[in-house]
């Protein structure tokens, strides 16, 4: 069950540009080796949330805890630090979360330099062995992402975040704009990668199939609030709020 403290806690955050724009009062607690799902529609605060959830959006009001440290009381090298090294960010594009001029094996590469590591041999071995870890042949090794498909993109984008072992992972929509075997696979390889790994994920998705694979507990949000949250079969089987009701009934027609 749950380690004592949770790994992430998060107390009223809110960060507002505009009436109606961006999210208020979310507090949740998160646990090693557990999936949040956020889900709700295009506008509804989520990816604004995520921005702040992992160090790249101050709040305005609110507080984020870290393995017990305020996340925004720690200065702004620490924060990127962090991102670099014990948190990972997988973007919905994927060649935003790569570099496109990198080899596959220095986009990996470049994570464990980060964190000390020096020796080349090691760095390519280890990128060899997380190519493969996704699904990726290791012959493609010295090739640039922009010759991979955007199903590849997104696995390598998923081994470079990876390589150096982090706590916690934050999913921006990683699934959008491929098409469904694609899809399908690259749920499969995180399901699996997520369990053996033990990772903490927090997971952005406006699709409650993706959000009802991968994750444990949910929050629903509506107009930058959360509407809803529990366990995900809970919240998808016996939805209480009318908003959630409406978003499965949308997904059952």
């Amino acid at each position: 069950m749950h380690s004592e403290q949770p790994l992430l806690a998060v107390h009223n955050l809110t960060h507002l540009y505009a009436p109606g724009k961006g999210f208020e009062a979310v507090s949740f607690d998160l646990f090693p080796g557990e999936v949040l799902g956020i889900v709700g529609e295009s506008g509804s605060g989520k990816t604004t949330l995520l921005r702040s959830l992992s160090a790249r959006l101050a709040p305005q009001q609110g507080h984020i805890l870290y393995a017990q440290r305020d996340l925004y009381a720690l200065s702004e090298s620490e924060r990127r630090r962090l991102l670099r090294t014990e948190w990972g960010v997988v973007h919905q594009h994927p060649l935003d979360g790569l570099r496109a001029q990198v080899t596959a094996g220095g986009n990996i590469g470049e994570r464990l330099m980060a964190v000390g590591h020096r020796h080349y041999g090691d760095i390519r071995a280890q990128a060899s062995h997380w190519l493969q870890e996704v699904e990726i042949a290791a012959n493609r090794i010295d090739d640039l992402p922009t010759t991979f498909s955007g199903g590849m993109q997104q696995r390598l984008q998923i081994a470079r975040n990876l390589v150096t072992q982090p706590e916690l992972i934050f999913m921006d929509e990683p699934t959008g704009g491929l098409d469904v075997s694609v899809q399908a696979r690259l749920l499969d390889l995180l399901r699996t990668l997520v369990r053996e790994l033990n990772l903490a994920v927090i997971i952005v998705t406006h699709d409650l199939g993706v959000a009802r694979l991968l994750a444990h507990r949910l929050l629903v949000m509506k107009e930058g609030r959360v509407v809803e949250s529990g366990l995900t079969d809970r919240v998808l089987d016996d939805p209480h709020h009318p908003y959630t009701q409406l978003l499965v009934s949308s997904v059952l027609n």
